[in-house]
């Protein structure tokens, strides 16, 4: 019963969204049938697919306006890390200086909306790329182009992530 009720505020929250986004689209500013059959049919799939990531440990933690605040001030960041990386690894094979290998460590992340960022932060910054999380520990197992020391610190694989995941999602 709890997931079908994840589910369903999960997919009226999408469809809230949705229909904020669209408004003043159609004739006279109301949504005709079409748009709102799609963004029924669209906020179901969502409901479906993300309802756990949104309400876990406590729910609501993801509807707080400050962290949704976060997550776009986080994209700069990002974007610089991800520029940094690709002229990292350009300068890597251009020299042959590669030391590939794939490395463990521990971010202390405690939700998985959490750990959903970082993987995918790290994943998404060239050099880097996430292999693993263990669902039992939280640690992460990351293929990474420049192996300097077998048990790096989260800073050294993929910097300030750990923390801007941290603050986002716990």
């Amino acid at each position: 019963m709890r997931r079908l009720a994840v589910w369903a505020a999960t997919a009226v929250f999408a469809l809230v969204v949705y229909l904020l986004l669209t408004m003043w689209t159609g004739t006279w500013g109301l949504w005709s049938l079409s748009e709102l059959i799609a963004g029924a049919v669209m906020s179901c799939i969502v409901g479906a697919a993300c309802g756990g990531l949104l309400w876990e440990r406590g729910g609501w933690r993801m509807l707080m306006p400050h962290r949704w605040l976060l997550l776009v001030l986080y994209v700069g960041p990002l974007f610089v890390a991800m520029a940094r990386a690709n002229i990292d690894v350009a300068w890597r094979v251009i020299t042959g200086n590669i030391r590939p290998g794939i490395v463990r460590f521990d971010p202390q992340l405690k939700t998985d909306l959490a750990r959903t960022i970082l993987a995918n932060s790290i994943t998404l910054t060239p050099g880097t790329l996430t292999v693993d999380v263990s669902e039992h520990s939280g640690a992460f197992y990351v293929h990474w182009i420049n192996v300097t020391d077998d048990s790096p610190t989260p800073e050294q694989v993929c910097g300030g992530f750990p923390a801007w995941a941290r603050r986002i999602a716990e």
